[in-house]
């Protein structure tokens, strides 16, 4: 397993349901379920887990789903390939909101996260990863979407801080994470600068959560793990994970305790992966510190 985390607590993380998910992504805990929703993008499928029972539904859907947020009134808001969608999970219906380029197959719609003011944050990336040609976009509670970062890669993993005053970015390719000064009344972000640089052999940064103590936890495609840095960037804590395409990760359960992550199977045939019999399942362990609530869109 690549990128050996010296100094760093190590602990590992168990598997959950074994979903053999393309591209496990985007898991989100729901509190008043008491479940986690996550997403297979290539599988085109939204999954419902619940952790106690290990008990997994999945629902196909026609578009690829790259993230969901939980909505106030009820549902899930989605990031989905052409556009942002709402998605009932009683039904399993999938409704488009709001199309962005939606003429445009190339593109897709990746991760995303509602933020304290209740508005949904999603990116798009292209099909091929050709650089520059994604976008990170802020979808407003009256269903306004404006483009906040332009020229992006592999728009990927986002989070805020307690005081609500950064934003956390993650643009794959360039293997940091990225800071911003964040305005909660407006939503304007302002002052992009460097946070956390991913050492060489690590793997790249893909999907990220916060913890209640401002830590950051930054799931590694490619390296077999997620990992805990603290706000200056430092590497605290290493969570292996027995699969090489660790994608993103939330905390969730009573208390917060636990940290689900999710992984993937891309790139491989149908059938077991060599050395990776559980690849695109969804894992967890209690690594000690604890998560927050998440938001809900307020639209």
């Amino acid at each position: 397993m690549a990128g050996a985390a010296s100094g760093a607590r190590t602990i590992r993380a168990e598997l959950v349901v074994d979903a053999a998910a393309t591209l496990g992504e985007g898991p989100l805990w729901d509190d008043s379920e008491g479940c986690v929703w996550w997403v297979d993008i290539l599988g085109r499928a939204i999954h419902r887990t619940d952790p106690e029972s290990g008990a997994n539904r999945r629902f196909p859907i026609g578009p690829m789903p790259g993230s969901l947020g939980l909505r106030a009134s009820g549902g899930l808001i989605a990031a989905v390939d052409d556009g942002f969608a709402v998605f009932d999970g009683a039904s399993g219906e999938l409704e488009t909101l709001v199309p962005i380029d939606a003429d445009d197959p190339s593109m897709r719609m990746n991760d995303g996260k509602v933020d304290p003011a209740g508005r949904f944050w999603a990116g798009t990336t292209d099909m091929d990863h050709r650089p520059g040609l994604g976008t990170l976009f802020r979808l407003d509670p009256d269903l306004t979407a404006t483009p906040m970062v332009r020229e992006v890669t592999i728009s990927n993993g986002l989070d805020w801080t307690l005081d609500e005053r950064t934003m956390y970015f993650i643009d794959t390719p360039t293997r940091r994470v990225d800071a911003f000064d964040f305005d909660v009344a407006s939503g304007a972000l302002a002052n992009r600068r460097p946070a956390i640089t991913i050492r060489d052999g690590a793997g790249s940064p893909d999907g990220m959560t916060l913890d209640a103590d401002g830590f950051l936890w930054v799931a590694l495609w490619g390296g077999w793990a997620v990992e805990r840095y603290a706000p200056d960037g430092r590497l605290d804590m290493r969570v292996e994970v027995p699969v090489a395409q660790a994608s993103s990760c939330v905390f969730g359960g009573p208390g917060f305790q636990t940290l689900f992550i999710t992984t993937a199977r891309k790139g491989h045939p149908p059938g077991p992966v060599a050395g990776q019999p559980h690849a695109g399942g969804l894992f967890a362990c209690r690594p000690g510190p604890r998560g927050r609530p998440g938001f809900r869109f307020r639209g």
